[in-house]
């Protein structure tokens, strides 16, 4: 029974070392949603993360039709510093349009974005959960700590170019972006829930102001699904958009993807559905492993060197106790 209580303890303890550093173990992609993860992918880590989609839509009120289909590829490195990442964000879409009266195509890239990412606050960092070995209720109990968001700011620009249909202005430009990222883990990180809150184009005509909230459940090791809700406003254009999808573990470095998206209005009204894949390359990635386990076994070492202290007291205690007696 003591056996299986230090176990426990062990375990516990080691928990919350899974979220000091930034990378993980297996993957920690953001596909296939549209939020940005609070995590950086770790120090010297590249990432790459692709899909390929296919999109419908209709206007009521301008009586047109539109199908086509676009890529999406984020590049991710973390550099520098365990909290800091570098993203390129690009998007390139191929649309065809029928009205009563023509039709046409539209093809450009629809978003080209650079910028960093930065991990402000770490809730699980120096954080441990106190373990309470006589009771498993209270080491089941919900973890109020959990409420507590790790907080992420990005930084970008917006690149678009000259006579760019999906641009409100036919000039080139340089605008900023700028994302607040939250996200919370719970049921020991079974459910992950991130919000971002967007501020685009900021310096142009047309303002962008948005969100993006997203839930995530793992199901088992490999699969695990989620759903979204995006919505961003502008006097360009404003949308409300559902998300759902699943994605599969194929090994700790790649992963692969489906999801569906609509919206509820007709003016137009849209419908997209993807696949995506993600990889990474940790071949790099060596000092936090390195620095962890330096701190594992000098943690051992000290427990072994107290376990032997209180060996040796109850021993001198033993013989004092015989002598008196």
């Amino acid at each position: 029974m003591l056996k299986n209580k230090n176990l426990l303890i062990t375990a516990l303890c080691l928990v919350p070392q899974f979220f000091f550093a930034q990378y993980t173990d297996v993957i920690n992609s953001n596909r296939p949603g549209e939020t940005m993860s609070a995590y950086a992918v770790g120090k010297s880590v590249i990432q790459a993360e692709l899909g390929v989609y296919g999109i419908k839509e209709k206007h009521d009120l301008l009586d047109y039709d539109a199908s086509g289909f676009g890529t999406d590829i984020t590049l991710r490195y973390g550099a520098f510093l365990e909290k800091l990442e570098f993203i390129l964000d690009l998007q390139y879409q191929m649309e065809n349009f029928d009205t009563p009266y023509t039709s046409y195509k539209k093809n450009n890239f629809r978003q080209t974005v650079l910028g960093a990412k930065y991990l402000i606050y770490d809730p699980y960092k120096n954080y441990k959960k106190e373990a309470n070995i006589y009771s498993y209720k209270a080491n089941h109990a919900f973890n109020w700590h959990e409420l507590i968001p790790a907080v992420s700011v990005f930084a970008g620009a917006n690149f678009v170019g000259a006579e760019n249909p999906y641009s409100f202005s036919p000039q080139s430009s340089i605008s900023p972006k700028i994302v607040l990222i939250t996200q919370n883990l719970f049921g020991g990180g079974k459910w992950v829930f991130v919000t971002n809150i967007i501020a685009d184009y900021i310096t142009t005509d047309y303002p962008s102001y948005g969100y993006v909230l997203t839930l995530t459940h793992g199901f088992n090791d490999k699969w695990s699904g989620f759903v979204e809700n995006q919505g961003y406003k502008s006097d360009f254009y404003s949308d409300a958009i559902v998300r759902g999808g699943a994605a599969y573990l194929i090994n700790s470095n790649l992963q692969v993807d489906a999801s569906v998206s609509t919206n509820f209005k007709n003016t137009p009204s849209i419908f997209y559905g993807g696949v995506g894949v993600s990889w990474r390359y940790d071949g790099s990635y060596k000092e936090k492993q390195m620095e962890f386990k330096g701190k594992e076994k000098a943690k051992k070492n000290k427990d072994n060197e107290l376990e032997q202290r209180e060996i040796d007291y109850q021993a001198k205690e033993r013989k004092r106790k015989a002598k008196y007696e």
